[in-house]
């Protein structure tokens, strides 16, 4: 059975938030047609009742074509109430469960695959503490309860549903940014593997990606929808396609002359253990990309 994922990620509401891109993108929903829409965290940029009010707006809207799963990222943590009230976790998240639910990590049930998220993004917290001061609220770590947990959802899971890990933090270094998302991330990455993951979607380095993780799990990192992207380029989303055999990851990249999104560069992978290598997506990949320096701008 075939599953199509509409992936985003990053969109800033707020002052950094593309309104036109936005739009955009919610008249494509219908279109596009996908069997779920995943939504890697940031909704917002301060986590305040306007941004987030606007957030739920895109997700009823997207709810209207299938179902939404929906997780926070960093910026949606009201992580300046740690000093003040140090050993609760609930004034964190209020103002995002309000708007999205108290289930931080919801899991969400296809006919052709099992989508379960974890939760990284923990505000300011001994996980993700790191000696940059800049990364203070902006790493993420995957704590082993939640690996725990996704590991029997995935266990338990009928064989022939693929396994679909969601959070919010980059897993593999950003090609431009060159920084991992998770704090301890070769601890992460070995914790995701063993969890038994197929596909990994995540968001959070403000850079699209399509690359593998260990050989053998698929990672589909979603670009952003605000202002504010790597290096220049244009905002982009993801649309995952995951076949019997195969999965494809196709960007769609937003074109400033026809003020839409177009689908662009097609990678495709084989699924672990389910036969040959696929054949090539409906579209070309790209060669392989050239260094770049490192962007020192901290966007995530």
């Amino acid at each position: 059975m075939t599953v199509q994922l509409l992936h985003l990620s990053d969109l800033h509401f707020g002052g950094l938030a593309d309104l036109d891109q936005i739009e955009g993108l919610e008249q494509m929903f219908p279109d596009l047609r996908p069997d779920a829409v995943v939504i890697t965290g940031d909704l917002s940029q301060r986590a305040r009742h306007g941004e987030l009010q606007r957030a739920r707006a895109l997700v009823q809207t997207a709810a209207r074509t299938a179902p939404v799963l929906v997780i926070p990222g960093n910026h949606d943590v009201a992580w300046w109430m740690r000093p003040l009230i140090p050993f609760a976790k609930q004034p964190l998240y209020a103002k995002y469960a309000r708007y999205f639910g108290a289930d931080l990590a919801p899991t969400l049930a296809l006919p052709g695959a099992i989508i379960a998220s974890a939760l990284t993004s923990h505000g300011v917290a001994w996980g993700s503490l790191t000696p940059r001061v800049r990364d203070l609220a902006v790493k993420g770590h995957l704590p082993k309860r939640e690996f725990a947990r996704v590991r029997g959802l995935f266990e338990a899971a009928p064989q022939e549903q693929a396994r679909v890990l969601v959070l919010h933090h980059n897993v593999l270094r950003g090609d431009i940014s060159k920084r991992m998302g998770l704090a301890r991330w070769r601890q992460a990455q070995r914790r995701i593997v063993a969890s038994g993951a197929e596909v990994v979607l995540c968001g959070h380095d403000h850079q699209e990606g399509a690359e593998l993780l260990g050989g053998r799990v698929v990672v589909s990192t979603a670009g952003t929808l605000c202002k504010r992207t790597r290096g220049g380029r244009p905002s982009t989303f993801n649309f995952v396609t995951i076949e019997p055999t195969a999965v494809h990851i196709t960007y769609f990249r937003w074109d400033a002359a026809s003020r839409r999104f177009q689908a662009s560069d097609t990678y495709a992978f084989a699924r672990a253990g389910k036969g040959a290598a696929p054949a090539p997506g409906p579209a070309p990949a790209p060669p392989p990309a050239q260094p770049v320096p490192a962007d020192t701008t901290s966007h995530s």
